[in-house]
């Protein structure tokens, strides 16, 4: 079996080409074999007022095209403007590793596993920030 896997936690919701789908009261795994399906956990979702930062601009534009309230022409331009902005800030080996998945990710199209690789890069941006900041 190929394709996303996903290990769902009860009531947990998830967007799929648009439709919210919600867990059992238990445990669940679902796979996901069409390879260009639309995915997002709402539980990882970021609303807009929440896109306040390099990182998380990054991220809230894929989520923008998994929801289907971007275009993924545009959106490609604009993520891979910011992974370009970010790799400016961002210079550790680890970093450099999620910037480069993410913008393969997005070149091909494949916004989930571009958001998943920039996901990664928001705990190192917080503390960032916060060194900044105090």
């Amino acid at each position: 079996m190929s394709g996303l896997v996903l290990k769902l936690a009860p009531h947990e919701r998830l967007l799929i080409n648009g439709a919210v789908i919600e867990n059992g009261d238990r445990r669940s795994r679902l796979a996901i074999l069409s390879p260009n399906a639309n995915i997002l956990r709402l539980r990882d979702a970021i609303h807009p007022e929440e896109a306040n930062t390099p990182v998380r601009r990054a991220c809230y534009i894929a989520q923008l095209v998994l929801s289907g309230d971007a275009d993924p022409v545009q959106a490609r331009q604009q993520i891979l403007r910011g992974i370009e902005q970010l790799s400016q800030a961002l210079r550790d080996e680890d970093s450099r590793i999620q910037l480069s998945t993410a913008t393969e990710a997005a070149i091909s199209g494949q916004f989930y596993a571009a958001l998943k690789a920039l996901r990664m890069l928001l705990p190192r941006e917080a503390r960032l920030l916060a060194t900044h900041t105090t």
